[in-house]
């Protein structure tokens, strides 16, 4: 892989876009790689070069749950041109790979491009370089990459509160491994936030694009409702990305597990004044009005035993939408502590066992399942919500 230099990585570029037209996504990519050199800076002749969208269910484009096949298709051709070999591959969170991408339209793009479909079938662990979990598993379509570009959506996140570049490379953790991770974090979701900083540094993806021309907001990752925000972004340095990511929809770090995670761990590119913003300007980008993923957990720094006593009124917890639910078993089969079963014609949840990860309301088909918080809790969000609004 090329290396990177510090002024490299602080690079961040955006660039307006405000519609998924073949020939307008083509130019506005070209323009958006210019400040960084474009395409060849990153990838040179017969580079195995992998792509990783963001495959999390199948989905029409417009549901705005993975990253638009235009873009997929815009970036393949870009490397292709460099004489870059193509591949294309995600874990989805719930269905096979190539259902997945075939619903999205991605798999159309890689057979119209001649690029290779990789449907991460096989795992390889790797040891942990900073110790959170001491070994992971990834793709190994990943690790035999010369060049990983990372193409993630933008949208909120009901555990982490918004998934971008550093997110986005979970999906490298194959199927099934991804709940045992959430097992293993538990109720910690800094601690999962950390385990993320930690794969997306260890796997380094050499470029990040990020599909915003039409992200979503509310109830994301899966059952959000898309927002235009008109945006693509760019940079070497996934944490750059993502700290311009969460200015241009106005979020709060305090409202980003990852992002707060990285400020108190001291990483680089935190702050907009660490990185050198280029192309259109984020002010005349950014959007107003972005609707957040409700909040889930208050860090009041209590001790374990008032945690446990006060759960419900300190945390948000999954509810079951009665009209919605398919009894489909999806939610069932994804959750990591087995706190969910079907019983007497009815999905029910077992809240002493939930560890609150949101897996079931990422993953479920029919947008049956949402987020109830507790009396402290909206106590806390309408309390900062009219604070901000009144400052």
């Amino acid at each position: 892989m090329l290396t990177s230099s510090p002024e490299k990585d602080s690079q961040v570029v955006l660039q307006k876009l405000d519609n998924y037209q073949s020939e307008n996504v083509q130019k506005a990519l070209i323009q958006l790689l210019k400040p960084l050199g474009g395409m060849a800076q990153f990838v040179k002749p017969n580079q195995q070069v992998l792509l990783k969208p963001n495959l999390l269910s199948g989905n029409a484009p417009e549901r705005a749950v993975t990253t638009h096949p235009e873009v997929v298709r815009a970036v393949i051709k870009l490397v292709q041109e460099t004489g870059g070999i193509v591949s294309v591959g995600d874990s989805p969170g719930i269905g096979s790979p190539e259902s997945v991408a075939r619903k999205s339209g991605i798999l159309e793009v890689i057979e119209a491009t001649g690029a290779r479909f990789a449907p991460f079938t096989k795992s390889v662990k790797i040891k942990s370089k900073t110790g959170t979990f001491h070994e992971l598993e990834v793709a190994q379509d990943i690790l035999d990459a010369d060049v990983i570009i990372n193409l993630p959506k933008l949208k909120t996140h009901q555990m982490m509160g918004l998934t971008c570049a550093v997110k986005n490379m979970f999906g490298a953790v194959v199927g099934l491994r991804k709940p045992r991770l959430h097992l293993q974090a538990g109720t910690d979701k800094g601690f999962f936030a950390l385990m993320l900083l930690e794969l997306c540094e260890q796997l380094a993806p050499t470029l990040n694009i990020v599909d915003a021309v039409i992200g979503m907001e509310g109830e994301g990752p899966g059952s959000g409702d898309p927002i235009p925000i008109g945006a693509l972004l760019a940079g070497s340095h996934a944490q750059a990305v993502d700290t311009v990511a969460t200015a241009l929809v106005g979020m709060k770090p305090q409202q980003v597990w990852t992002q707060q995670k990285a400020l108190d761990s001291g990483r680089p590119f935190t702050h907009l004044d660490e990185i050198l913003l280029c192309g259109d300007p984020l002010e005349k980008l950014r959007i107003n009005n972005f609707r957040p993923a409700k909040m889930t957990d208050i860090n009041f720094g209590l001790k374990g035993f008032l945690k446990n006593r006060l759960k419900h009124s300190l945390t948000a917890r999954p509810v079951v939408d009665t009209t919605q639910c398919k009894l489909c078993n999806s939610c069932v089969k994804h959750c990591p502590p087995e706190a969910m079963r079907i019983k007497g014609g009815k999905l029910r949840i077992d809240y002493d066992r939930c560890i609150r990860c949101f897996c079931c309301q990422e993953l479920c088909p029919h947008g049956a399942l949402h987020t109830k918080q507790g009396l402290l809790l909206k106590l806390h969000e309408f309390y900062t919500g009219n604070k901000k609004r009144y400052r």
